[in-house]
């Protein structure tokens, strides 16, 4: 379909409108909305993903490409409403406490929405005790927690703690990242694992709810 292969395109050029009145189009058509996720836009994002990782794309293009993809999934949201199946797991994700960095943050919850995880963005400067309460009431797989400065990346060791008294650790898988932030000190504070950038977060949010 002419239209989807716009879609697809658009979203690989970051174009919001042109993704936006693809997505509602292919609506009117009676395509389905997985169909439309599944075989365009989360493919789309997993090429410009991958051009990341190959030095091909940078930071703006991805950028582009999330809010085109986002804007396009929200046309689809109404038609998804109680679809759990959809879905392939739900996250919580936010910037430690101390920390107001959102930019990377926002890139990979923005391309895990696209990849078919339900998102709970809760913003910047998150305590334990948000991150724990947004867990408890989304009933969340996987905890993805941010920092950008060295200042505040040891908070992250205080929040599995936080778990581990809470007695919910073994529910909710943890992943960190950010840009001080390497396997090392994942391995340190027992994090379930790292990602250097958006497209890796995906994979390794798959992986772990595959295991």
């Amino acid at each position: 379909m002419e239209n989807l292969d716009s879609l697809y395109e658009a979203i690989l050029k970051g174009d919001l409108i042109v993704a936006v009145e693809s997505t509602k189009k292919a609506i009117s058509d009676n395509v389905e909305p997985q169909t439309i996720i599944n075989d365009y836009m989360s493919k789309a994002m997993e090429v410009i993903g991958q051009r990341f990782e190959e030095g091909k794309a940078f930071v703006p293009e991805l950028l582009m490409a999330a809010r085109a993809m986002k804007g396009a999934l929200e046309q689809l949201k109404p038609l998804m409403a109680g679809n759990d199946t959809s879905r392939i797991g739900t996250v919580v994700i936010g910037t430690v406490k101390g920390d107001l960095h959102d930019i990377g943050k926002n890139l990979v919850a923005s391309m895990l929405e696209g990849c078919g995880f339900e998102v709970i963005n809760l913003g910047v400067d998150i305590s334990s005790e948000k991150f724990i309460q947004s867990i408890k009431e989304n009933n969340a797989n996987i905890l993805c927690l941010s920092a950008l400065l060295t200042t505040t990346m040891d908070y992250m060791k205080d929040i599995i703690v936080a778990l581990e008294e809470e007695g919910i650790r073994n529910q909710v898988k943890v992943m960190i990242g950010g840009a001080p932030i390497n396997s090392a000190f994942a391995d340190k504070i027992r994090a379930d694992g790292y990602s250097s950038n958006a497209n890796a977060a995906v994979t390794l949010a798959k992986n772990l709810m595959a295991s």
